[in-house]
């Protein structure tokens, strides 16, 4: 018979629980009203509509739906340990003239974990309930996906390809990979910053070292060492002030466990050649100094792409990690134009 736990034990416990999840609210309640210096981070201005998904093993999925529901569509899936407002620089740029949908991946933001185990298949499948939830009959979307958000169209299209004709007109994959993301990545600052002042290249991560750093639940206290890591490692030691300030603030409303269990999946990451299942024009795009998924892992997708002869373009930014965020600007400029070479034969047919 299992011993019970001291109950000081136990109500420390609770109370440890209570204060996380207080803190976790308090992050994303300041995400929904706070302004970051820069008018594009800023909570979207136009009102939303909550679409309601509820996935087959009971997870509550938490999808926003802003513009005219009539409207050229583009759905964002953001990637690990972010959520939803991730996307604000890019809610701001299109709402209004699209249909602008974005959505909290499982155990993320404000969705629930349902009880399977997470896994790729699982987040494909989540993808289907959103675009079953949002799209009109007979509706196709532009649909990108920022590191794990990519990886969840690769492995929607590899899993369910007769839906990609079905229901996507365009496709944006941004910093992301399909596989060997732990053996293809340059994560560990010691190894990496001594190479790179002697102009050197970057040493990759060793495997058990990745898995570690990936795995580990964590929190982001708000000190200088930890804001120092996250710029060198996520984003860039050149990354304004108000751009940190807001990174930090989606990963901090993240709950650990959450950061631990889709680390974890992300070590053991196998894609394969899924990405040739998109059979419609999809674009590349990477970042130059992005250490989470070097320029390497995009350059495989686009020849994959390339041989399947729906390669729309593939173009390397001057970012880290996170380059809607770091130049929303020129990732937006990027979208715009998918969007664009979307509605063009709509327009010449008309």
């Amino acid at each position: 018979m299992r011993a019970k736990l001291p109950t000081a034990l136990v109500n420390l416990a609770d109370r440890v629980s209570t204060t996380v999840q207080t803190t976790l609210a308090a992050h994303r309640a300041d995400l929904r009203t706070r302004t970051h210096g820069i008018a594009a981070f800023d909570p979207p201005r136009m009102p939303h509509e909550v679409i309601p998904v509820v996935t087959a093993d009971g997870a509550r999925l938490r999808v926003h739906a802003y513009g005219p529901v009539d409207a050229p569509v583009i759905v964002f899936a953001h990637g690990w340990t972010c959520s939803l407002e991730y996307w604000n620089a890019q809610i701001n740029a299109f709402a209004g003239e699209y249909r602008v949908v974005a959505y909290d991946q499982r155990g993320h933001g404000e969705s629930t974990n349902g009880y399977a185990r997470p896994s790729t298949n699982l987040l494909a499948d989540d993808l289907c309930d959103v675009l079953d939830a949002v799209l009109l009959p007979g509706q196709r979307a532009v649909l990108a996906g920022h590191s794990m958000g990519g990886m969840t169209l690769i492995a929607w299209a590899g899993r369910y390809p007769e839906r990609v004709a079905e229901q996507a007109d365009a496709v944006i994959l941004t910093n992301t990979g399909a596989h060997s993301l732990v053996e293809v990545s340059t994560m560990v600052p010691g190894l990496n910053i001594p190479l790179r002042i002697l102009g050197g290249r970057s040493m990759p991560t060793p495997d058990w070292l990745g898995r570690l750093i990936l795995g580990t639940p964590v929190v982001f206290p708000p000190i200088k060492p930890v804001r120092w890591i996250f710029a060198r490692q996520v984003m860039t030691l050149d990354t304004s002030r108000e751009k940190l300030d807001y990174a930090l603030s989606v990963v901090r409303g993240c709950p650990m466990m959450t950061r631990s269990r889709y680390g974890f999946l992300l070590t053991q990451l196998h894609l394969g050649d899924d990405a040739k299942n998109f059979s419609v024009p999809t674009t590349v795009l990477a970042g130059d100094r992005d250490d989470m998924t070097p320029a390497i892992h995009a350059e495989r997708l686009a020849a994959l792409l390339q041989d399947a002869g729906t390669l729309a373009g593939f173009k390397v930014l001057p970012t880290g990690h996170l380059g809607n965020v770091e130049r929303f600007d020129l990732f937006n400029a990027e979208v715009a134009e998918v969007l664009a070479s979307v509605r063009e034969p709509v327009r010449a047919l008309a």
